[in-house]
């Protein structure tokens, strides 16, 4: 729902949240601080967990200001975060390999494949440089290619031809 790295999401503490306004500060690389929207139906689930998951992993003597939390209180790593994704594929039947740099890049193409503006996809997801970006928008030509051949009047007519 933000686009954020795996290692960015499990930074946030509880105070880079913003839910009123339904946005999250992430720090990425080099510490570089963005804030990001986040959609509704996350907003929805966070706060969930915020008054229902959260206090049950909580641990008064060893708990972190961290927004998400292992079953011991402490911030949630990297592999504890893939172990709960890899579950929810499994129960899903997803047969393929699915990561959470997959929902990441998820993120960026469907936002490409709508239309999104590249350089705003460059701001959600914290890339320097606008050519990581770009990386993102060859699919959306693939796209584009199949749009102009099903529906150009040239191309439809080459078809009839050929």
């Amino acid at each position: 729902a933000t686009g954020a790295r795996v290692s960015e999401a499990l930074e946030v503490k509880q105070g880079d949240y913003f839910p009123t306004e339904a946005f999250v500060r992430l720090y990425g690389k080099g510490r570089k601080e963005r804030l990001v929207p986040v959609g509704e139906e996350a907003a929805l689930w966070i706060r969930k967990y915020q008054n229902f998951g959260r206090p049950q992993l909580a641990n008064p003597f060893r708990s972190q200001d961290y927004l998400f939390l292992n079953h011991h209180g402490r911030r949630l790593s990297r592999m504890g975060a893939w172990k709960i994704l890899k579950k929810y594929v499994d129960e899903l039947g997803i047969q393929k390999h699915v990561s959470p740099h997959t929902i990441r890049h998820s993120f960026a193409t469907h936002l490409i494949e709508g239309g999104a503006d590249l350089r705003v996809v460059q701001e959600l997801l914290g890339h320097a440089d606008i050519s990581t970006t770009q990386i993102y928008t060859h699919l959306d030509r693939m796209y584009l290619r199949e749009v102009l051949m099903q529906f150009h009047p040239l191309a439809r007519a080459r078809k009839k031809t050929g």
